[in-house]
This record gives C-alpha cells, sequence and structure tokens, in this order.
C-alpha cells in the first residue's frame, strides 16, 4: 500500500513564458504548503500562443528553457516529483517538440514524453487546428516507475486514444495522465466523460490538469482539472476559469481493489475481425 497527496494545477498560461514561470512557482509552492508531494502542471505551461512566428521566438532548447529550469529549482526546493504536463520545446529540425518532463526531488529529469497524437481537427463553427504543422510527434509512450506509484505519461489529445492507456495498465501503471489545453467545444462535449472512461477501463487514478479561461493568443479553453478514482469517481475537479491547485489523496490499494473487482485487464482475448456481407438479390 502507498498512499500519497497529488496535486492538478489549473493554469491560464500566456504568451510570456517568464511570466508563466512565475505563475508556475506560486502555484507549486501552494499545493506543496498543503503536503502535495506529486504535482502536475496543464499542457503548454510555457506558452499558450497559436501563432508558430511569435511562438518560435520566445522557445529555447530543454537546457535553456525556463520551465525546465523553474521547474529543477522547485522539485528540489520542496522535496517533490514535479511534472510539468508539456512545455513547448524547440528541438534541432526546426520543429517544436510537445513534451512532458517529470522531475525528481533532486531536481533531475526522472522522465521524458513527447506528445504522440497530434490534434489535426476541423471542428464546428470553423475552429481548425493543425498540430502536425508546428510539433514534431513522439514515438515513445514513457511509463515512470516512481517510489510510490508507476505513472502513465499522456498529453491532451493522447486521450482519445486508449490502446496507448490500455498498454500503460497493462504495464502496472497504477496513475495515468492527460494535461491538457483541451478547447471550450471539445471540452463541453468530451472531457469529463474521456477522463472517466480512461480510469475505468484500466482501474488506474487519472490525474489531468488543464488550461482554463480566455488566453492572450485568443483561444479558449475548457479547465475543470480533475482527479478521477479507479473505479471512475471525480475525486477533486476545478471550475473552468481561473487558476486552482487541486489535491486528493492517492491510494494505490484502490486500485488493487477496482482491478481485483473487474478483472478486464486479465481478461483480455485476441481476436479476429470477420467482415459479413450483406448478399443482395438481383
Amino acid at each position: 500500500m502507498t498512499r500519497f497527496k497529488a496535486a492538478a494545477l489549473q493554469m491560464r498560461s500566456g504568451t510570456d513564458p517568464e511570466k508563466n514561470a512565475e505563475t508556475l512557482a506560486r502555484l507549486v509552492r501552494e499545493a506543496a504548503g498543503h503536503g502535495a508531494t506529486y504535482i502536475q502542471t496543464p499542457e503548454m505551461t510555457g506558452a499558450v500562443q497559436k501563432n508558430r512566428k511569435g511562438l518560435m521566438a520566445v522557445l529555447k532548447p530543454e537546457a535553456d528553457d525556463i520551465i525546465v529550469k523553474t521547474a529543477a529549482e522547485l522539485a528540489r526546493e520542496h522535496g517533490i516529483h514535479l511534472h510539468i504536463g508539456s512545455t513547448a520545446i524547440a528541438v534541432d529540425d526546426g520543429m517544436i517538440a510537445n513534451r512532458a518532463l517529470l522531475f525528481g526531488p533532486q531536481g533531475d529529469i526522472l522522465a521524458r514524453y513527447d506528445k504522440i497524437h497530434m490534434f489535426d481537427v476541423d471542428l464546428d463553427n470553423g475552429e481548425s487546428w493543425r498540430e502536425s504543422a508546428v510539433y514534431r510527434p513522439g514515438d515513445k509512450a514513457v511509463l515512470a516507475r516512481l517510489p510510490f506509484a508507476a505513472i502513465g505519461l499522456g498529453i491532451c489529445y493522447d486521450v482519445r486514444f486508449p490502446d496507448l492507456y490500455n498498454a500503460y495498465g497493462l504495464a502496472g501503471a497504477e496513475v495515468l495522465t492527460a494535461p491538457a489545453a483541451f478547447t471550450k467545444q471539445t471540452g463541453l462535449a468530451h472531457w469529463h466523460v474521456l477522463q472517466r472512461a480512461r480510469a475505468i477501463e484500466n482501474g488506474a487514478y487519472m490525474i489531468s490538469a488543464a488550461q482554463a479561461g480566455t488566453h492572450e493568443d485568443g483561444r479558449e479553453t475548457f479547465g475543470h482539472s480533475m482527479i478521477v478514482d479507479p473505479w471512475g469517481k471525480i475525486i477533486a475537479e476545478a471550475g473552468d476559469e481561473g487558476e486552482a491547485a487541486i489535491i486528493a489523496e492517492i491510494d494505490t490499494d484502490a486500485v488493487t481493489a477496482a482491478r481485483g473487482k473487474v478483472p478486464n485487464l486479465k481478461n483480455i482475448r485476441a481476436f479476429a475481425l470477420e467482415e459479413a456481407r450483406a448478399l443482395t438479390e438481383v
């Protein structure tokens, strides 16, 4: 049995990484002050900027990134595991990595995960996104085995791909993650369902910090950072606007209990897909 306090930080990141780093520090100190030892931030913690030229102008390689430096200092200062849900990192092919970074209590980077699934969509009312035009997709799922829990890393749109989270569940993940900058339109329709579904399917906690509100670049994000237990119950949730630090106790015995009641991960069977065609009379 392991118990620990986890926090999901809700932000409304702007276009200036330095200001966002200040917000990050303030919210981390708040959560750590309430006893959280694992703290997660949203997707695009460092900058929410839909203009590619504007984003490229403020980006740095990982070693020089202000969010990376600030996170390392905060993790070391508070002796916590700090999960930067993602931040934009300049990579050597002229593209950008949408990268999650997990820092240990010594300030060292324990895990990196680059978002695999690109948000290339055409929504109602003319809202359209093409992440693949700006970001280089990752090609590796990352399971971080920490002293208190095994954590599967995902980012935002990844949550719509249950095979990724199923792979983590089969590998023994007790906590799943999808820190996000979910659009308001898709969030209203799908956010709560997707978070609960990934938790239920895998008998695992789901922790997803989110961006919230209207940002400097004009986009609207859904908010509702949340922590879901392995039975699918929402045990902590923020609102749709403003900054917040939500905290919940994580008990890995609840994972064992959920998987014991409904052992679907053990009951998986291989199958073939057969296509049946209706015959029409001539």
